[in-house]
């Protein structure tokens, strides 16, 4: 009774703060032509509204694409259209064709907000409580205290309540998806994450793990018996779940072509703004786009890609476990993340949720690598003027941390399990004694460097002849911390020998 009481209150101190973060600004605000990602969403309505689904993603002169045309998959869209109804019932102004291109009032964001307040309640915030009361040997206070600081995330609040996005339902599906899996659920594990993967694209970030895990349970069982029956069913799994999302655009080749055109154009570039990745942070150094034509800067993302996550989808397919799949989601998201192709600053949630559902094992690791990115997200929180909810939400974060899981004494190599390795290294590495005390004096450095940047970004103004001087700053700080957490990851991952709570695949 007492854990459900606090939990409860966990949950409603979450929904104070997600509340309070929506009454700011959001993206775009007053800014026309385009606005930003708010109109996005409310242009998405007005169109699944108001046209027929053939037309939802054609240019035409009821849809023209380079206003915020739709780019996300057919999930999405229904959503859209779901919202739209509602809109309509309320105020048909709201949807109206054309005549609503930037409609902004007081009620309307009132309507908007509390559509991702419901998709939060809905879909996320409930993953997020059954993940954290499945945690096997773990006492009911640590079940809460991940609770509550996976709740409390700044970087998912700020963008979605602040920003105005709906990261909160395809992340809380992917969510439910680990849920089912960690409950030996497959095929509604397998089902969840192809609606969260037909919800935003961005989501493949998440399936290799996913397809390893699974590939790698069926190679356990057998593929002469148990393990090829399951394969089979997962097979299925897969393509009744993509029927029933794309079957209304399933009658004309052409109709499909089409979604996938808007769903992964190349013609963007490597990257947008200043994200926190590799090409962004070499651009200081070398102009990648002007040198490199797109399609070999495809080429080369994917090849990089693909080989910085080859080590942790090959372990995990061999060895698989629900510990390694956990982390496997975080090293190849966040490899996705680095050297992918068309990557947002917004991207980085596909990492930090992922993140989250292991804080309760690496509380400090955890812990500072959602500082870092939420961090990186402060050019575009400057930009929506969200530097208040930032400013309160990452150090309460801290503090919320601080106090349940006393991260500064857990830097042990033991602790940040890295104690495998540390062995494998004995009588080579003398220092890993002071390891500990190394560790917390750079997570303090780092916090202090984020500090000054965030302070100098919102208040200094940058020189004339270098007007993107603090975003860079921000973004190459961010790389290279993401750069070394990646390192950090993969060698958790390769060196694992805690296998503690696994049940034994057969």
């Amino acid at each position: 009774m007492e854990k459900w009481s606090l939990m409860t209150v966990t949950v409603l101190l979450a929904l104070t703060v997600r509340w309070a973060v929506s009454l700011g600004s959001y993206s775009g605000a007053g800014k026309p032509p385009m606005y930003g990602d708010y109109e996005a969403q409310r242009h998405w309505q007005e169109i699944t509204y108001n046209l027929p689904i053939r037309q939802w993603y054609f240019n035409t002169s009821d849809n023209n694409l380079l206003y915020w045309g739709l780019d996300y998959p057919p999930l999405t869209a229904y959503h859209s259209f779901v919202c739209a109804y509602i809109a309509k019932l309320i105020n048909p102004d709201w949807v109206a064709l054309h005549t609503s291109r930037g409609y902004e009032s007081q009620p309307h964001k009132l309507f908007m907000r509390t559509t991702v307040f419901v998709a939060d309640l809905l879909v996320y915030i409930p993953a997020v409580i059954l993940y954290c009361f499945s945690l096997k040997e773990t006492s009911a206070k640590k079940k809460v205290s991940s609770a509550l600081c996976i709740l409390l995330y700044p970087g998912l609040i700020l963008i979605d309540h602040g920003h105005f996005q709906y990261n909160s339902v395809s992340l809380g599906l992917a969510l439910w998806a680990v849920l089912c899996l960690s409950h030996d659920w497959d095929l509604l594990g397998s089902m969840a994450f192809c609606l969260a993967l037909n919800y935003k694209q961005m989501e493949l970030y998440h399936s290799l793990p996913f397809f390893c895990y699974l590939l790698g349970k069926c190679f356990k069982k057998g593929l002469k018996g148990k393990g090829l029956v399951l394969l089979a069913k997962l097979a299925g799994t897969v393509l009744v779940s993509f029927a029933a999302c794309w079957l209304p655009f399933s009658t004309d080749v052409e109709q499909i072509m089409q979604v996938l055109r808007r769903l992964f154009p190349i013609d963007r570039g490597l990257f947008e703004d200043k994200v926190a990745n590799i090409w962004c942070s070499l651009s200081v150094l070398i102009k990648i786009k002007n040198v490199i034509s797109p399609r070999t800067q495809l080429k080369l993302s994917f090849a990089v890609t693909f080989l910085s996550l080859l080590p942790a989808c090959i372990k995990l397919t061999v060895q698989p476990s629900l510990r390694g799949f956990k982390f496997a989601l975080v090293s190849c998201a966040l490899s996705f993340f680095l050297f992918s192709f068309q990557v947002h600053e917004k991207s980085i949630l596909l990492v930090s949720v992922p993140v989250c559902l292991i804080i309760n094992e690496i509380p400090f690791m955890a812990t500072w690598f959602l500082l870092v990115s939420t961090f990186s997200l402060l050019p575009l929180l400057l930009k929506d003027e969200l530097l208040l909810p930032y400013a309160v939400t990452t150090p309460a974060f801290l503090a919320v941390c601080l106090a349940s899981f006393s991260i500064l004494e857990k830097t042990s190599a033991e602790d940040l399990q890295l104690k495998a390795f540390s062995l494998s290294l004995k009588g080579y590495v003398s220092w890993f004694k002071s390891f500990p005390r190394i560790v917390r004096s750079l997570f303090l450095l780092s916090l202090a460097l984020m500090g000054v940047l965030s302070v100098l970004s919102a208040a200094v103004p940058p020189p004339q002849r270098l007007p993107d001087l603090f975003p860079l700053a921000v973004a190459v700080v961010s790389c290279l911390h993401f750069l070394l957490f990646l390192l950090y990851f993969n060698v958790v991952i390769l060196w694992d020998s805690k296998n503690r709570g696994q049940k034994k695949i057969s």
